[in-house]
Parts: structure tokens; C-alpha cells; sequence
């Protein structure tokens, strides 16, 4: 705990009043304060500057060394006279002699005790040390909470510079170090099930951290979860393999082995705490408010007045509407901030994305706000109900502040409400939510002209907007007074030291780069976006145009190239252009995005300016090409001789080649949200079969249940379209599509209703693949439905269409699921071999994922034959192969038919664990009815291990399901309830 910076040099007695009055923060954003006043420190680079000085430990610092910290290795020609100038400037602003200069240099002295956050925390980290090595826990875990406390976001935020970045990384990894010691301290004091939610969080944010996946599975193990421990040792093993190619380290490998040994030495902690049980989890997940944040007084002493008044009344709610750009989540996040104290049981956020295509889904917020409420993810249940009313029973006697930020509608917020007294709620949206009852309702406007003016000159620097006052307010009247116009408009000024003031307001004055309304509704700040854009040589506007037609999160360098038709290269080029512009964001390397307001600006200017018109559909066209090239070259690398690829729709542009098939499945995984609205985008006649095939070919965004529910609404979406556009063979190949969506999330009976219909029109148009497809599907289908004899006709016909069909791979699919029929009809023995027909079709054909379903069905068969060693080998060689390509359905699934075999053979405890850890991986995916499947399977486990009132708990939740889909497996789970209770 002791390894933090040390600034001892600082530091004098507080007999000079003057100097103990001032404080300094760097554990967030750099900050002064003289008593409680805040202080202007001035511009990003003079806060560099400032920081700098504070964390160099009290000795001085060489004009060399602040250019190389402000800079790096290319500083501006004028960077010793800058640094002179903040200098000066934070000599005015701080007390006489704090800021020294000698030798060439700068340094800060003479601070009084307390008088920089960074100085306290390495105190308390001391302390607490010391009182660990004393052996006085609660003391240790206390003042560490005091010293974690002091953290404000993140170290250094807003500063810039190299030196900034290095200090910034080591002062968060020490937190890191002083949370984990908090955290052993909690263990050993026995607060192991109250640990449990926030070494959760922490692992999410920080999943490669090894020790706190260490601490979790101990915590877990401690509050008797075995099975979450040892999954938890199982993702970070796969984790760890995929994204480094290395195994955990000794002690995590030696923790799972003393895990499953059962180690008595770790059932119970080394110090059993002798106090109170730990508080409930305190969520702090406020972003970190804006450092320059100006005006709006009138509105923050409005909102902090009702939120104040939480306490005496069911639930405060204030709802911020206004246009985009003016500032609604920097306020909200703002006067959260201030209103921390009043809710000390803690502040949840969330982004509910209601200005994009796709918001966010009411029951996952709810399942993210429950676990960062302390609930286990396996006391969370799945509807959307049964979530929101837990939410309310946890929030109930607790004081937590809630931020929903950028809101669709009423309708989406309601859920996510708290409901309960001393809780309250801070909502942020484009519309007005008149119909939110009970709400306090705020419509935020632009700026004052004074706020504006203010604004400005925090970003751009006072001496250039005091020199030129007249252009300044020029600026910010052009710019609508808008905060997010303003804030783009003073940061490309800022940028570009050649320019002054009165440039900036010459080109704004021009009423032809203006539109003529600026109060238009969400397009008020196209005029500082018609800046930009005005200033763009014709190739960067022409690729501003056409990347804004895209749909989806963002693109990556190589789709952007389709949409300009440009060697990447150029490509790249262009696009920085226009990242160093304002006018596009580089989300992360090779990858780019628009603000939403900015997209819809592109759009309007591709519709105004793109000649010739068709260069649009043109740009459509490539980019859908490039998705469908690329998306069968995935599918082909992991299904060597499949026929699908020979029967999409031909492209003009080429898609990307990948050198194995990990770094193909990286690929689509990571292009999903963005390929699937490019499907949503294509619907129209010229488009649509491309749009049908692509989603097709992207089959594995499904199977492999990650993208399930985005999957299955693109899939209705075509469908729509070709039924609109009268086109049966699009619409067959939708309907396969579709059938696929609902029958592995467990929707039989539409799976079945649209397979049937797909197999119907594959016929009226002559396209007999998808008929193979659906047959196929048809007899999986029957077998959950116990018709076996319409099974076996439906896949007896898919066996034919696909030989007719020249499709070896579907033939070995046919052949597989043929075997389960016939394991149902209790003709094992065919069941056996069908199923080694089909895995040695695949295996001729080098087929590794299709194997693995080969040897999944291969694996029910010899388990019902009694060939328990045989039947592990297959289903772990095929679990294998499911989570090298990250196939979580099947994977969940392959862990609960070893749960099967596992019972099968008298090892329930393996049994348990397999169950366990298949409930764990089909979470949100595969359907209610997989998911009782796995349920009975796991009570069954548990009452041979002894654990009965787990086990009855466990049959409960499954013949609730059962009973709620109709299913006949509701009887099993019957009987066994009845069996137990017998017992």
C-alpha cells in the first residue's frame, strides 16, 4: 500500500495561514481551491503545467523538462515562452512564494499539511498499513475506504500531455493496488458475500487483472458458490487464452485446485470480523463532470432544490428535454456531482442511447443497476417485471441517486424509476416527458450570452478573446448560443494558433455556410458543423457525405474504404482529415464514428451536395458488397465444402481475406451491430436480396448467442421488406433466417410456423437450399415437440434435397439430427450410427465447427448406450471447438449434456458443476425451454450430493417454466418434486 509518490517536499507546518488555505486536487481533475473559493488555473496547458509542479515532489523543475511534459519530443517553436506564461499566470492566481522560480526552473513549496489530495491519500495508505501490521483489521479497512474515497474520476482528467498520460496510468494502477488490499482485508474479515458484487464490477472493468479474479472466486467459494467460483476460473482461463494466448498464473490455477479439493483452509477467513456487518454496496458510477463547466446557476440551484427534497417525499424525478447539443447530460452529471452527499447509499448512470437506432433494452439496464446494487447475477431473474421489482425491493430504506441520460421516451424510463422514498432520479432526453407522472420537468435552453461568452474563453484562453471582446460575442451569436456549436467551434480556434478571433467570427458571418433557422429542432448546431464542412477540400467532404449514409455504432477503416471506393490508404488519410476537423471521432485505432447530430448533418449535405444522386445508392451498394464478401469468406473458413456460399447473391466489391479462421470470427464479432444495420439500411429492390443473403451468411451471430435479439429484429425486418416487395425468393431466405432466430431462442412454435412457410416458398421459387435449410430445421423442431415420426419424414426429405443439392456439410447436418430422432424412438443403436456417419462426413471435409455438432449428437448416443467414456470424449472434444469460436449457446449446451452424462455415471458433483456452469453461459440466450432443461438437470445433481432445498428450489423454476411454455417435460419435473418431497 506503500507504493504511491511521495511529495514530502511539499510540505511545511500550517503556521503560514495564507498557504494552509490553499488545496490542490489531482486525483481527478486538476483543481485549486484558497479555503473553499475554487481558483482559475487556467487553460488545459497550464494545468499541465500545474500538475506537473505538484507531482515532482516539491523539487525543481527545468524549462526543458516541463516543455518535454507539456509536448513530448515536438514542442511548438514558442513552448519556453508559453511555459513563462502559465507560469505567470499561476503566480497571479496562487499565494506569494508557492511558486518558485530558481536554477532555470519552477517548483511549488511550502504547502500546508492536507493542502494536496495525492499527499493525503499516501498518509492514509500509511496508516493503513501500519494498522494492518498491527493486526487491527477494521482500523486498516477503514482509513483505506477514506483513502479510496479521495479519488474523483480520473487522476489528471483533461490534462494533456505525455507526461500527464504516464502519471495518470501509475496513479490509477496504485488505486487498483489499494482497492485490492482493501479488498483481502474485507475477506479476512469475513465480509466475503458483501464483496462479492463489487469484485464482480471490478473484474468487468478490468477483466486481465488476475488478483481480483483471485479475490472474486474466493469470496464466491466463501459464500458457498462453488460453482461461480469455478467459473469464474474458467472465463478467465478462456479470457486469458484468447485475448494474451497465455494460462492464469500459479496461484489463480492453485486457488481452483484447492477449490475443488474442498480445502478446509479456505472455508473460513483468517480473521473473523469483530464488528457489524459491512454496508450495503455503494455504486459511484457518475462520469466525471466537465472541468470548465459554466453557468446555468439558475438551473443548478432548480435541480439541486428538488433533489434535496428526496427525503420527505416517494420519489423526486426531474426530466431535462431540450434540443441536442445543449447540454443536458453536462448539467445532469453536474448537479449529480454536487448532490452526492444527500444520497450516501450511492449514484447509478446509465446511457439509455434513445437518440440512436438502437436504445438500450429497459431489462438489461435493470440486470447492470441490480449487480452494481450487490445482487448476484444468479438472483436476477429474466423478465422485465420480475427485474423492476426486485430493483425496487433492493432500493427500498436506501438514499441512491439515479441518472438516466439520453432517454428515449416515458415508456423506457418508467421501469428503471426507484419508486421508493430518499431515492431519487435525474433524467435527460430530446423530447419532453409530459406523460412521466409526477416528474419535475426542465427544459434547458441555449446560453446566456454571458454564459456563452464565458464558455468560449475557458477553451479558447482569456488574453485572445480579451483582445478581441466584439468577435468573441460575434462567435457565440452565430453559434446559436448553443454549448456543444460553441465548445466545437472555440476547440477548432483553440487548435490553430495562426488564426484570430475575428477570422473564426468572418467565416461564421457568412450567411451561406449558415442555415436560417437555428432553433430547427435537433438541427440547430448544423451551422457550426457547416464551418467544417465549408472548410473541407472536396475529396474529405465528399467522404464526410458518404460515411454519414452508414448505419450502425460506427465503421472501420476497411468498410469506409467500400463506401468511398478508395484504397485504404486514402482512405485513412481522409478520415483523419476529418477527425482532426471535429467533424468524425476516432473511437479506437482503425475505427471511426459520428456524433449523432453530425450523422444526420452528413446526410442532409449528401442529400444537398452528392452529384450525381445515384453516387449514394452507389456508396449503399459497396458497402453492403463488402459485408457480403467478407461475411461468406468468414463462413466458408469455418465450413470447408458448404454449399451456401455458391448460392449468394454475386458482389461487385471485394471483401476482406483473413489468414486463419480466429482472426475471420474476431472480425464478425466485432462488425455485428454494424453489418446488421447495414441489413436493416438495405431493404430496397436493388438491395434486398444482397441484404437477406448477408444476414444469412452471418448465421453465426446468432448460433453463437451473442447477438441473438438484434439478429432476430434485422431478420423481421427483411422479411417485412420482401413480403412488401412481393419477392418470394428473398422472403423464403428471410423466413430461414428468421426460423433459425426463434428456434434457438426457444420459439418453437413461430420456428416451426416459419420454417414450414420457408420450405413452401423455396419451392414457388425454384431456390432449393433454404428449403433444404428449413427441412432440416423442421425435424430439430419436432423433436422438442415429441413428433418423431414427422421428424424423421422432415429430415428423411432434407437428407435428399441436400445430396440433390450437392451439400455434403447439410447431408452431415440431416444425418446428425436424424441420429436424435432415432435416439428418441429408443433405436440407439442407429442413433449411434447415423451420428458417426455424419461426424465422419465432416471430418473427411475438415468441417472443425460443423464436427463439433457431430460429435455433440454423437455424444447423446453413446451416453444412452451406456459408452459413458466414449460419450466425454466426443462432448468435450465438441465443447472444445464451441468455445474456441465462441459459440456460448453451444458451449452452455455441450456443459449441460455433460451434466447429463455426468448423472448418467454416478458423478453428481461433476454434475453440478457442468450444470452450473451451462446456466452461467446461457444467461439471456437459448430460450426458457433449454433453460428448464438445464434447471432439472442441476436439481437432480444437487439432491444426490445432498443439497435438497437447492434441488427443489432448482425444480421449482423449472416446472414454472415448463408450465408456462406447455411443454410436456412439466410432468418430469413433477414427479421429481413429488419423489423429494417424499424423501
Amino acid at each position: 500500500m506503500d507504493g504511491g509518490p511521495r511529495v514530502p517536499e511539499q510540505r511545511r507546518p500550517s503556521s503560514a495561514a495564507e498557504a494552509a488555505a490553499l488545496r490542490f486536487s489531482v486525483l481527478g481533475p486538476v483543481r485549486a481551491w484558497r479555503a473553499e473559493e475554487p481558483l482559475n488555473t487556467g487553460s488545459p496547458q497550464q494545468r499541465a503545467l500545474l500538475a506537473a509542479l505538484l507531482l515532482r515532489e516539491g523539487r525543481t523543475a527545468t524549462a526543458a523538462e516541463l516543455i518535454d511534459a507539456l509536448w513530448g519530443p515536438e514542442p511548438p517553436s514558442q513552448a519556453l515562452a508559453a511555459v513563462r506564461t502559465y507560469a505567470s499566470r499561476l503566480r497571479k492566481v496562487l499565494d506569494p512564494g508557492v511558486l518558485v522560480s530558481e536554477s532555470g526552473g519552477y517548483a511549488v513549496r511550502g504547502l500546508g499539511e492536507g493542502a494536496l489530495d495525492l499527499a493525503t491519500v499516501q498518509d492514509l495508505a500509511a496508516e493503513a498499513e501500519k494498522a494492518k501490521s498491527a493486526g487491527d483489521l477494521r482500523r486498516a479497512r477503514d482509513v483505506l475506504n477514506r483513502a479510496l474515497a479521495r479519488w474523483d474520476g480520473e487522476p489528471l482528467a483533461g490534462v494533456p500531455g505525455p507526461y500527464a498520460d504516464a502519471q495518470r496510468a501509475r496513479l490509477e494502477e496504485w488505486r487498483l493496488q489499494l482497492l485490492e488490499s482493501r479488498l483481502e482485508m474485507d475477506l479476512e474479515q469475513g465480509c466475503h458475500a458483501e464483496a462479492v458484487s463489487e469484485l464482480t464490477a471490478l473484474t468487468a472493468a478490468h477483466p486481465l487483472r488476475e488478483r481480483l479474479r483471485e479475490l472474486l472466486m474466493l469470496a464466491l467459494y466463501r459464500s458457498g458458490r462453488q460453482a461461480e467460483a469455478l467459473a469464474v476460473y474458467a472465463d478467465t482461463r478462456r479470457l486469458l487464452a484468447e485475448e494474451l494466448g497465455v494460462d492464469p498464473r500459479p496461484g489463480l490455477r492453485e486457488l481452483q485446485q484447492r477449490i475443488l479439493q474442498a480445502d478446509p483452509a479456505l472455508a473460513e477467513p483468517s480473521a473473523p470480523a469483530a464488528e457489524p456487518p459491512a454496508a450495503a454496496v455503494r455504486p459511484a458510477q457518475l462520469p466525471a463532470t466537465v472541468p470548465d463547466f459554466t453557468g446555468r446557476s439558475a438551473f443548478v440551484a432548480e435541480l439541486s432544490e428538488v433533489l434535496a427534497s428526496a427525503e420527505g417525499r416517494v420519489m423526486a424525478v426531474s426530466a431535462l428535454a431540450g434540443i441536442g447539443g445543449v447540454g443536458k447530460t453536462t448539467l445532469a452529471v453536474h448537479v449529480a456531482h454536487q448532490a452526492r452527499a444527500a444520497f450516501p447509499d450511492g449514484q447509478l448512470y446509465v446511457d439509455l442511447q434513445g437518440a440512436g437506432a438502437q436504445a438500450a433494452d429497459p431489462e438489461t439496464v435493470l440486470g447492470s443497476f441490480l449487480r452494481a446494487l450487490g445482487t448476484p447475477g444468479s438472483a436476477i431473474p429474466d423478465s422485465l417485471d420480475d427485474r423492476a421489482a426486485l430493483y425496487r425491493s433492493v432500493l427500498d430504506g436506501r438514499r441512491v441517486l439515479v441518472l438516466l441520460d439520453n432517454a428515449r421516451d416515458a415508456a423506457q424510463v418508467r421501469p428503471l424509476l426507484p419508486g421508493t422514498e430518499g431515492c431519487a432520479a435525474l433524467v435527460t432526453s430530446r423530447v419532453r416527458m409530459v406523460d412521466l407522472a409526477g416528474a419535475h420537468l426542465v427544459d434547458l435552453d441555449v446560453m446566456s450570452p454571458e454564459e456563452a461568452l464565458q464558455l468560449f474563453t475557458r477553451i479558447v484562453g482569456e488574453e485572445r478573446v480579451a483582445a478581441e471582446r466584439e468577435a468573441a460575442l460575434d462567435v457565440v451569436a452565430a453559434c446559436g448560443f448553443l454549448p456543444l456549436a460553441i465548445r466545437i467551434a472555440a476547440s477548432r480556434l483553440a487548435s490553430r494558433r495562426t488564426w484570430t478571433v475575428s477570422v473564426l467570427a468572418a467565416k461564421l458571418a457568412d450567411e451561406r455556410r449558415r442555415l436560417d433557422e437555428l432553433q430547427a429542432g435537433d438541427l440547430a448546431v448544423k451551422a457550426t458543423f457547416e464551418l467544417g464542412y465549408g472548410q473541407l477540400e472536396p475529396a474529405q467532404a465528399r467522404a464526410f457525405r458518404l460515411l454519414g449514409l452508414a448505419d450502425g455504432p460506427d465503421i472501420s477503416l476497411a468498410a469506409a474504404a467500400a463506401v468511398l471506393d478508395l484504397p485504404a490508404e486514402d482512405t485513412e488519410d481522409l478520415l483523419e482529415a476529418l477527425v482532426d476537423t471535429s467533424l468524425l471521432e476516432s473511437a479506437a485505432p482503425g475505427r471511426y464514428r459520428f456524433h449523432d447530430l453530425v450523422r444526420l448533418y452528413a446526410r442532409a449535405c449528401a442529400e444537398r451536395d452528392e452529384q450525381p444522386p445515384g453516387e449514394r445508392e452507389a456508396a449503399t451498394s459497396r458497402l453492403l458488397d463488402f459485408y457480403l464478401a467478407t461475411v461468406a469468406g468468414v463462413y466458408a473458413s469455418d465450413r470447408p465444402g458448404d454449399r451456401l456460399v455458391d448460392h449468394l447473391e454475386a458482389t461487385a466489391y471485394p471483401g476482406l481475406a483473413f489468414q486463419d479462421r480466429h482472426r475471420a470470427q474476431d472480425w464478425l464479432y466485432a462488425e455485428a451491430m454494424c453489418l446488421l444495420a447495414c441489413v436493416r439500411q438495405s431493404t430496397a429492390p436493388g438491395l434486398l436480396r444482397r441484404a437477406v443473403d448477408l444476414l444469412w451468411a452471418a448465421v453465426d451471430l446468432t448460433e453463437s448467442g451473442l447477438n441473438s435479439r438484434e439478429y432476430e429484429t434485422t431478420a423481421t425486418c427483411v422479411r417485412d421488406a420482401a413480403r412488401a416487395a412481393a419477392d418470394v425468393r428473398a422472403e423464403g431466405r428471410a423466413l430461414v433466417t428468421l426460423a433459425n432466430g426463434h428456434h434457438l431462442i426457444g420459439r418453437f412454435e413461430l420456428a416451426n410456423e416459419q420454417a414450414s412457410e420457408a420450405v413452401r416458398l423455396s419451392a414457388l421459387a425454384d431456390d432449393p437450399l433454404p428449403g433444404c435449410w428449413a427441412s432440416n430445421m423442421l425435424g430439430i423442431i419436432a423433436i422438442y415437440h415429441n413428433r418423431l415420426e414427422d421428424g424423421e419424414a422432415h429430415l428423411t426429405r432434407a437428407i435428399d434435397s441436400f445430396r440433390a443439392c450437392g451439400d455434403e456439410p447439410g447431408e452431415a447436418s440431416a444425418l446428425c439430427n436424424l441420429s436424435r430422432i432415432r435416439l428418441s424412438m429408443g433405436q440407439t443403436a442407429s442413433a449411434v450410427r447415423l451420428a458417426q456417419q455424419g461426424t465422419e462426413m465432416y471430418d473427411a471435409m475438415g468441417h472443425a465447427l460443423k464436427g463439433a455438432n457431430g460429435r455433440y449428437a454423437l455424444g447423446l448416443a453413446l451416453t444412452k448406450a451406456g459408452q459413458y467414456e466414449q460419450a466425454a470424449e466426443r462432448l468435450q472434444e465438441a465443447l472444445e471447438v464451441f468455445r474456441d469460436c465462441r459459440m456460448r449457446l453451444w458451449e452452455g449446451m455441450s456443459l449441460f449434456r455433460l451434466a447429463e452424462l455426468d448423472l448418467a455415471a454416478e458423478q453428481p458433483a461433476q454434475a453440478a458443476t457442468n450444470a452450473e456452469s451451462a446456466l452461467t453461459l446461457l444467461r439471456g440466450i437459448g430460450g426458457e425451454w433449454r433453460r428448464g432443461n438445464v434447471l432439472t438437470v442441476l436439481g437432480q445433481a444437487l439432491s444426490r450430493i445432498g443439497q435438497s432445498g437447492r434441488a427443489t428450489v432448482c425444480w421449482r423454476d423449472a416446472l414454472a417454466i415448463f408450465e408456462g411454455l406447455g411443454a410436456a417435460e412439466a410432468e418430469e419435473v413433477r414427479a421429481l418434486l413429488k419423489a423429494g418431497a417424499v424423501a
